[in-house]
Order: C-alpha cells, then sequence, then structure tokens
C-alpha cells in the first residue's frame, strides 16, 4: 500500500527514531508497504518518520544511481541491485574526506542543495531477518545510507546547509509545510488533517 510521505515541518521529522522489536507488529507489512511507497515517488531510500512512524528503520535501493555515467565501472556494479533494509542502524564511524553532494528528499520536494559528508562509514544493523550485519561503505553508497540514517536521528539534509543557505530556502520551506507546493505523489502536511 502507498502511504503519505511527511512534508517539512511535521514534528515526526525531528524525532530519534525508537529501536525495533523482532515481535514488532507486522513489520513485513510495514517494510513492503515503504518499498511501494518510495518507488511510487521516485525515491532510493525512504525512513520510517517519513511515513509518520518514529522508529529505527530505513530502506535504500541505489539502483537508480548506477545509471551514472560519470561512475566507474566498478561504481555502477555496486550500486546495481543494492537493495537493503536497515533496522536498528547505529554509524559507527565517519571517515575519509569531506564531500559535496547535490541531495533531496521526498519530505522536502523541489528542493536540491549540494550537502558535505565523509566518504566512508562503517554501519551496524539488522536486515529485515533481524540478522545482525556491520558493514562499511563509501562513495554514493554512503551518502545515500547516511542520508537515510539522519532521518532516524531526527536530522535533516537543510539542517547541514550554512545559514546563508537556510535564509535562503526559509520560504520555499514553509511553503512546503504549508502544502503549498505540486508534488507527483501522495503527502501530507502538518497543517493538513489529510494527506493529498
Amino acid at each position: 500500500m502507498v502511504l503519505p510521505i511527511v512534508a517539512y515541518g511535521d514534528p515526526v521529522l525531528r524525532k530519534v527514531g525508537k529501536e525495533i522489536e523482532k515481535d514488532f507488529p507486522k513489520l513485513d507489512e510495514l517494510i513492503e508497504n515503504m518499498w511501494e511507497t518510495m518507488y511510487n515517488a521516485s525515491g532510493v531510500g525512504l525512513a520510517a518518520p517519513q511515513i509518520g512512524l518514529p522508529l529505527r528503520l530505513f530502506i535504500v535501493d541505489a539502483t537508480p544511481f548506477a545509471e551514472d555515467d560519470d561512475l566507474t565501472d566498478a561504481e555502477q556494479k555496486t550500486l546495481e541491485g543494492f537493495k537493503k533494509v536497515f533496522i536498528n542502524a547505529k554509524i559507527k564511524e565517519e571517515t575519509g574526506k569531506d564531500w559535496a553532494f547535490n541531495e533531496g528528499c521526498l519530505s522536502i520536494p523541489d528542493i536540491r542543495e549540494d550537502v558535505s559528508r565523509k566518504d566512508t562509514i562503517t554501519i551496524t544493523y539488522c536486515d529485515g531477518n533481524f540478522k545482525e550485519h556491520t558493514e562499511t561503505y563509501d562513495g554514493v553508497l554512503a551518502r545515500v545510507i547516511q542520508h537515510e540514517y539522519d532521518h532516524i536521528e531526527g536530522i535533516l539534509f537543510t539542517d547541514k546547509l550554512s545559514s546563508l543557505k537556510k535564509r535562503l530556502l526559509k520560504g520555499r520551506l514553509a511553503n512546503i509545510s504549508k502544502g503549498k507546493i505540486k508534488v507527483e505523489y501522495r503527502m501530507r502536511f502538518p497543517n493538513m488533517k489529510k494527506a493529498r
């Protein structure tokens, strides 16, 4: 089922997600709904807070990035078919050089900005079967995971922008929170009772 995506300004996007227990009710159904919702909005990642649930859960499918001609064959292969569920994730280390990459967010439609992040991360998480993993990612994969991880920590990519950039975006962000924006997917706006 395609769920409405929570828009900028909703307090749930600022909450630190709660850990998920193995017996969480209908977890498989929730994850399936998140995949449907993400693909319906042409996203590459989606976190539970973006569908209104303050939980430590996010999904990533980096396959669309594999078509980028600027990447090496090895990078394209790594991204192609990379589809994972991250439950109770914890980034253990961020290392390497800071690099800027143009980011967007389904909760903040029509705004894209360069965000600087470390290029390598080590993360522990459980997959959809609650099998624990510790893995290291770099480049675009690290970037997508860091962006989604921020969501379960109550952080948005706009928080990482300069004060000047934030001031310049203030009006556009306010319009998003008021629902004064056209989007091709269902959204739930903070000041409205129903999704549209």
